[in-house]
């Protein structure tokens, strides 16, 4: 099971939000690329960046400083935020990010979406934020009123790499992940999950990893990492079966 690091940038900075919602940022770093490279230096494989400020405005807004990050690493650059046109798809292909990370766009249009896959092959993954099992897009600010499960499965087919499921209500408040919503998505569609929110000690990366034969495919921690509640090397090698 991958585990991911999570770097969320706002005005510059690494921060963590709680549940999502702007004005409840706690700052950890006035350099995401020095935590890209800690992350890198302990051992991660793959790093999840996210332009927060993108998210929320709905079109990317922390463009080269991501790309200092993919270019200052040697490891894989997952990013996501405000990425809803083709352009934004192939500037960051071109720039050498290896998988995005598709949100609202994606949801209000599978068309964009396929078409997006076709794009950027084996590159796309499909972000799927809920509260209370209900979709959320605008950087978490709207609900659509359709569920996980629902919108989930007719995600089936389309050449996405990975449904990254984020529990809005979990993230940011270290109190574990949902793991039945997790569990009951996982065997719902074919496409492998990556879990997100709400990771709080080694024991939630334990019970995650219980559900890899379920379909579950990683576990992007964020907070913890950065409160020292989770030390990446021990979750590394708890999922390499070392510990």
């Amino acid at each position: 099971m991958l585990i991911i690091p999570a770097i969320d940038i706002k005005d510059g900075k690494c921060i963590r939000l709680q549940q999502g919602r702007l004005g409840t940022e706690s700052i950890y770093s006035d350099d995401p690329v020095t935590v890209a490279r800690r992350w890198e230096s302990e051992g991660a494989e793959l790093i999840h960046v996210v332009d927060l400020d993108g998210a929320f405005d709905g079109t990317p807004k922390n463009r080269d400083l991501i790309l200092k990050i993919i270019q200052s690493v040697k490891i894989p650059i997952q990013v996501a935020g405000g990425i809803r046109t083709f352009s934004d798809i192939e500037y960051y292909r071109l720039k050498g990010a290896s998988k995005l990370v598709l949100g609202t766009k994606a949801l209000l249009s599978l068309q964009f979406l396929k078409s997006a896959c076709d794009l950027f092959p084996h590159g796309i993954s499909v972000g799927l934020d809920a509260r209370d099992g209900k979709i959320l897009v605008q950087g978490w600010t709207q609900a659509t009123g359709e569920s996980v499960i629902d919108f989930a499965e007719r995600l089936n087919g389309l050449g996405i790499l990975y449904i990254i499921f984020t529990d809005v209500q979990r993230d940011g408040m270290l109190k574990g992940p949902n793991l039945d919503a997790i569990r009951e998505l996982a065997r719902s569609v074919e496409i492998p999950i990556i879990a997100s929110g709400g990771i709080s000690s080694l024991e939630d990366v334990r019970s995650l990893l219980s559900l890899e034969s379920s379909g579950v495919a990683g576990v992007i921690v964020g907070k913890a990492l950065y409160t020292g509640d989770v030390k990446l090397s021990e979750a590394l090698s708890l999922s390499r079966g070392a510990a």
